[in-house]
């Protein structure tokens, strides 16, 4: 049975995720206000207005490696909080698209180094048995995040002026809740050995995380694993070429599901179909409770089941709901028929995508290079992730909505390939034993 400490831990830690998913999606129910308030055209408002978030997403997955590995998992995520709740209260006071963008770009930068930190601090915590849980816990709170955020937006819609500053402003809560919580989680023991060299309080950490263990047999793995790597290895050379690939293509299939895209515009994509506003929104609250239900199904199956059997699962479901949606759109199916469609997409992203990828990410690489193969796997899914939703609102424009989901429900079925051919299973193996079979 997991020590309750660690769970309380992972907790914590994956409040992280609470926080990326409430802001990646509380910015929809200030899509159409803000773009009537700052109307530059559709390209500004796409790249500038709404990407700014992920753009900062970027830069943080891209550059959040090295304070995890230099200041620590612990420190890293603690100043995580600290850029969530300046970012909330900078977007909610802007007075004009640039400010609004720059606070929205730091709280990006919160996004994108969270995970790399959150995922790797607690995959280096958990026992092999209950990592894929432990570290799907992430996800879990993304999508609680996601769903608050919809239920939110919701709630606020009705104050008559600047409802959309409420509804970005309210994140300022649960980002100084976090902050203060993670403080008293203990630093990563393997970043205690391999990083500060610390052994003291390494072995007080893993007598706290398994008091029945030999803690010196513990670290002596730990450290003769660090001693075979090299400490001028990259993730780029080619003994690590198979995991760099697999990080790459599961990130990319990731974002060409269309999953960022369709969280940003839900409002906009409902009402293409023919809903009114209001139903729209009521509707965005139906695919945050499924995303929610469904993660927690992908929770409770990921260390039973395995990550490669989910993402069969989570593959046929998309390509599925993705096909009805393009169909939907190209034969006028108006009312309910698109909602529905999305919250089969949504849920096959839950059982799928959604619980794996933090958690696979953070097997595949050896101890020394976690948070630099961490780093790679999230900025091409957060590259992605900025370009595709910043391209949705001239597409939708200029050739429709079907073509747009036809297109990712093809890139799904070339994620079944990539699964089927290519993907290991990592379920129940020792981070160690992880590095050896990956990298021979």
């Amino acid at each position: 049975m997991t020590n309750n400490k660690i769970i309380f831990w992972s907790l914590t830690v994956a409040l992280a995720g609470f926080l990326f998913g409430f802001d990646t999606v509380v910015i929809s129910g200030a899509d159409l206000p803000l773009q009537e308030l700052w109307n530059r055209g559709e390209v500004f408002h796409g790249f500038v207005v709404m990407a700014s978030a992920l753009w900062g997403t970027v830069i943080g997955a891209i550059f959040g490696g090295i304070p995890t590995d230099k200041l620590g998992r612990k420190k890293t995520l603690f100043w995580i909080g600290v850029f969530y709740t300046v970012s909330a209260l900078g977007s909610a006071m802007a007075t004009d698209p640039w400010i609004f963008a720059f606070f929205r770009f730091l709280g990006g930068l919160g996004v994108g180094a969270s995970t790399i930190a959150a995922p790797a601090y607690v995959s280096e915590i958990a026992p092999a048995n209950d990592r894929g849980k432990l570290v799907a816990l992430y996800q879990f709170n993304i999508v609680f995040g996601i769903m608050i955020a919809f239920i939110s937006n919701y709630l606020l819609s009705g104050i008559e002026i600047d409802a959309w500053r409420w509804m970005i402003g309210v994140e300022a809560i649960p980002a100084i809740v976090y902050t203060f919580l993670v403080v008293g989680v203990p630093k990563s023991p393997r970043w205690l050995l391999t990083k500060a060299k610390n052994r003291f309080e390494a072995a007080v950490t893993l007598k706290l995380i398994n008091p029945q263990a030999n803690v010196e047999e513990q670290m002596q793995a730990i450290l003769s694993d660090d001693a075979r790597s090299s400490k001028t290895e990259t993730i780029f050379i080619k003994k690590y070429r198979f995991p760099l690939i697999l990080a790459f293509l599961i990130a990319f299939f990731n974002q060409f599901s269309g999953i960022n895209a369709f969280l940003y515009y839900a409002p906009r994509i409902f009402e293409i179909a023919g809903l009114e506003e209001s139903a729209a929104l009521l509707s965005s609250i139906g695919i945050g409770v499924t995303n929610l239900i469904f993660t927690l199904l992908g929770l409770a199956l990921i260390d039973r089941l395995g990550r490669k059997q989910l993402l069969y699962i989570g593959s046929f479901g998309y390509i599925i709901s993705l096909s009805l949606v393009a169909m939907a759109f190209t034969f006028g199916w108006q009312g309910m028929a698109v909602p529905i469609f999305l919250f089969l997409f949504i849920a096959s992203h839950a059982i799928g995508q959604g619980a794996v990828i933090w958690v696979f990410i953070s097997e595949i690489f050896p101890n020394h290079l976690r948070a630099n193969g961490q780093a790679f796997g999230s900025s091409t899914h957060w590259v992605l992730a900025a370009i595709i939703p910043s391209l949705v609102p001239v597409l939708f424009t200029k050739i429709g909505a079907a073509p747009v989901f036809a297109f990712f429900a093809f890139m799904m079925f070339l994620q079944l390939i990539f699964v089927w051919k290519m993907m290991p299973e990592t379920k129940g193996i020792s981070l160690e034993d992880m590095q050896k079979q990956l990298t021979n």
